[in-house]
């Protein structure tokens, strides 16, 4: 048994070739304690941590369960985080939001921020590690809550705080400089990949067209912001217009849209 067998599990399953590489290869790192560069300069592997690995490796190419899920951390702008099913697994898209919000905050020296629908914290965490701002992260999850609790801890962060929130309901009388949210997106009734279908529904569903989250963050975040604030989206696919007219009909302006590195519209900024 070698890796290259290893990575032919997952590739025979369906997973793409580059793809089974890097999962294999996260899976040697989190169960064998065996960086990059050991693999380069050829360090043996254990024959039984090496077991371990092709136990999981059966284990993804059988159920489809995340790669994430199995090792329990996710990879996100520097750091991992610990993720589980009762959270959404960090994206490299929302990384285009989290770097757009970080900019902001450098530019206009805001210090309070909101975070909706938080999850692991991963958008809260990395922007209190990389600003001075002071973060304030909802979510009406409690499960959610307290895989964030625990991100949060490990990066020994002290200007987050972590709340139960149906969005804005426990934060009556607070007004922040800043909001951001990737919040539930996909359209209720979307067949998903069946990796996706690990995650919390909660997460992912908003009824309708999928728009709901946003329009309702958006009609209510005049009486959370503080004058000249901010409030910045991660988008769904073909939802950005939608989100536009909602931020229009609501009084806001400067409004930008930003796409990923697909060309797909991903990210939405707006003006109060």
């Amino acid at each position: 048994m070698n890796i290259h067998e290893i990575v032919q599990i997952l590739i025979d399953s369906g997973i793409d070739k580059r793809e089974a590489t890097i999962e294999v290869k996260m899976l040697i790192e989190h169960f064998c304690n065996y960086s990059a560069r050991d693999i380069l300069m050829g360090r043996p592997l254990d024959y039984e941590k090496l077991r371990v690995v092709k136990e999981k490796a059966e284990l993804r190419a059988e159920t489809k369960q995340p790669i994430q899920h199995i090792i329990g951390k996710a990879y996100f702008m520097g750091d991992y985080y610990n993720v589980n099913s009762d959270v959404l697994i960090p994206r490299d898209e929302t990384e285009l939001l989290v770097v757009r919000v970080i900019k902001k905050i450098k530019e206009k020296g805001l210090k309070t921020i909101l975070d909706i629908g938080t999850g692991t914290g991963c958008i809260s965490c990395a922007i209190a590690k990389n600003t001075s701002a002071n973060v304030v992260s909802v979510d009406i999850s409690d499960k959610a809550l307290n895989v964030a609790r625990e991100n949060v801890a490990n990066l020994k962060l002290s200007n987050v705080e972590l709340l139960q929130s149906d969005l804005f309901q426990s934060l009556v009388g607070r007004k922040f400089d800043l909001i951001v949210s990737n919040p539930p997106y996909i359209p209720e009734g979307t067949e998903l990949q069946k990796e996706v279908t690990f995650e919390p529904e909660l997460a992912l569903f908003a009824d309708g067209d999928g728009t709901g989250f946003y329009k309702s963050i958006i009609e209510q975040a005049k009486n959370y912001l503080k004058e000249d604030g901010f409030v910045l989206f991660e988008l769904g696919i073909g939802q950005s217009q939608i989100v536009k007219k909602y931020f229009e009909e609501n009084g806001f302006k400067d409004i930008c849209i930003e796409k990923d590195l697909a060309g797909i519209d991903r990210v939405i900024e707006a003006h109060l």
